[in-house]
């Protein structure tokens, strides 16, 4: 199993090692290493992080490329899972030098995120990759059916759709405010996520601070955009009312996310991959039994209003977000939301969506 990032916060990837271990193979998950990484917990299965010299740039892709194939080479393996386009190459190399099984799964579309959409000759890279690759890929996986169905008209491939929904779990015995240091006194409105980059409503969010007296923002994770967050805060003296915190634990993260009022997901429709995303801290404030605020994208809009867990957002500008945000903060419909989202959780969980998975790992198996 392999992924490009530091393994540290990517539940996705986790359950999967979880489901292979429970279908008898012995697992190795390969990520790297960075100088930000927080430790690992102890897993049931075995991890490799890789130690590189760049952390970013084409030197850093081309390094741990490099690295990846020669990991996957050298080592004995019965199946091979590739995570995203950024270590499909490797693996589908190593895959036809050795005649191994291959499983890919696409987190995202990812050739139209905006990091790449903004530099179209890197973008020409990944995109001559996809269409080289993707078509002769046999088993593949991706996270809603609109991407899924993108990619079938783009490259040919049938993907088939797993969500990236959280496990179900007792919701007992979860901290309080006073030992997580979150103020008792004032409702917590709760932005998370590994990936608060633009383009996602970040910076109307804490702009939408300075309207809301009652409520606290917290910031929960990293991104491209905490020090422009950081930054908003200070220019507006929002210290008081907007909270950071860093990357942790999933479970550390979810006890946060239990004891918040409001959840937003809030990415615009900026660009493809966006327009048809389905963010995991959707899923993730349902489970935490939270009302979510979300924007109006094809693949949230119809989990919000299927569900009935919460409202799509009327406006980005950060004076008619804030009014919003209060009116959900007080609205009668509260205690239906929560209710909602006790019962949706019960549907949307990972026990369910993963029987896609262990079909697929069983037709393998053959």
């Amino acid at each position: 199993m392999s992924v490009i990032n530091d393994l540290s916060t990517d539940q996705r990837v986790h359950k999967h090692c979880l489901m292979l271990v429970q279908k008898g193979y012995d697992v190795l998950l390969i990520g790297r290493e960075t100088s930000s990484s927080i430790p690992l917990e102890n897993r049931i299965y075995s991890v490799y992080r890789m130690k590189l010299p760049f952390e970013k740039g084409p030197l850093f892709y081309a390094t741990y490329n490099l690295g990846l194939f020669y990991h996957l080479l050298l080592r004995k393996a019965d199946l091979l899972f590739s995570n995203d386009l950024d270590t499909l190459l490797p693996n589908f190399l190593v895959s036809k030098l050795r005649g191994k099984k291959l499983i890919y799964d696409s987190h995202e579309f990812f050739t139209e995120v905006p990091e790449l959409t903004s530099r179209p000759k890197v973008q020409h890279v990944w995109k001559a990759i996809e269409n080289l690759l993707l078509p002769k890929v046999k088993y593949a996986l991706t996270v809603n059916r609109s991407i899924a169905d993108l990619y079938k008209e783009k490259n040919g491939i049938e993907m088939q759709v797993l969500r990236n929904i959280p496990r179900l779990v007792a919701l007992a015995n979860q901290p309080t405010k006073e030992e997580l240091g979150l103020p008792r006194d004032k409702k917590l409105i709760i932005l998370q996520g590994s990936g608060i980059n633009m383009h996602r409503g970040a910076e109307e969010s804490v702009e939408a601070m300075r309207y809301i007296d009652d409520a606290v923002l917290l910031i929960l994770g990293s991104g491209d955009v905490i020090p422009d967050l950081k930054n908003i805060v200070k220019q507006h003296s929002l210290a008081h009312r907007v909270i950071f915190k860093g990357r942790m634990p999933y479970e550390q993260m979810m006890a946060h996310t239990h004891l918040s009022d409001l959840g937003l997901s809030l990415d615009k429709c900026t660009n493809m991959n966006y327009r048809f995303s389905l963010p995991n801290k959707l899923f993730d404030y349902i489970h935490a039994g939270i009302p979510v605020l979300g924007s109006d994208l094809v693949e949230v809009k119809r989990i919000i209003e299927d569900y009935r867990v919460g409202e799509i957002a009327h406006s980005f500008e950060p004076e008619k977000l804030a009014a919003q945000m209060r009116e959900m903060l007080s609205s009668p419909k509260v205690a239906e939301w929560k209710r909602n989202a006790q019962q949706a959780r019960v549907e949307l969980n990972w026990e369910k969506e993963t029987e896609v998975l262990s079909q697929m790992i069983d037709d393998i198996n053959g």
